[in-house]
């Protein structure tokens, strides 16, 4: 009798219970495809009708062009989207004991005061034709990421990876990459305003 009464407490406690889910919720889900599109947008906006001179120029022989901002930005909107799936595969980091918010991690990534080297792997070295192919690259890759979060039931936030920003889960490393891009498009906009940009 008392082995009944027990079972029956623990179908009715269990009722009660949340069903353990790996998805993401909906608001982080619709946070970070609004960011997406949000930064793809942007740095559309910026380069789209720049002509040759406008992408060649630099502000000096240390700096960047636009073409070169952008095939950076191309090359590690890829390769960092690789180095999420393979986090995301990995069980070697366990969950920090303290964290960015989601906000705390844009706002440090896209901080132009502070600055830092990119991997050689990520340096733009003409791997593109031009930098209308390298807007390409960057586009298809951002639509496929687009899409992958608005649908995907992976467990983002149960794999980790160390960054710059510290140990994070595959989720903020998914805005991280985000971020990336809009950092290297605040780059752009800084070329814009720089003294001696082309006009045309």
């Amino acid at each position: 009798m008392k082995q009944l009464v027990l079972c029956l407490l623990v179908v009715m406690a269990s009722s009660f219970l949340t069903p353990v889910t790996t998805d993401l919720s909906p608001k982080d889900r619709k946070f970070a495809v609004d960011y997406y599109i949000k930064t793809k947008e942007r740095l559309l906006k910026d380069v789209g009708q720049l002509t040759s001179a406008q992408l060649a120029f630099k502000p000096d022989s240390s700096r960047w062009s636009i073409t070169q901002c952008i095939e950076h930005i191309a090359l590690a909107e890829d390769g960092l989207w690789q180095w999420c799936m393979l986090s995301l595969k990995s069980d070697t980091l366990k969950k920090p004991e303290t964290a960015p918010t989601n906000e705390q991690l844009i706002a440090g990534v896209t901080d132009r005061t502070k600055k830092a080297q990119a991997p050689e792997m990520l340096q733009p070295k003409d791997q593109f034709p031009d930098a209308a192919a390298a807007l390409k690259a960057f586009v298809e890759r951002r639509d496929s990421t687009i899409q992958y979060l608005k649908g995907t039931t992976d467990p983002l936030k149960e794999h980790f990876m160390p960054t710059p920003a510290g140990t994070i889960d595959v989720f903020q490393g998914l805005l991280l990459l985000a971020a990336h891009s809009e950092r290297h498009t605040l780059q752009i906009e800084e070329v814009m305003k720089s003294p001696g940009f082309p006009s045309r």
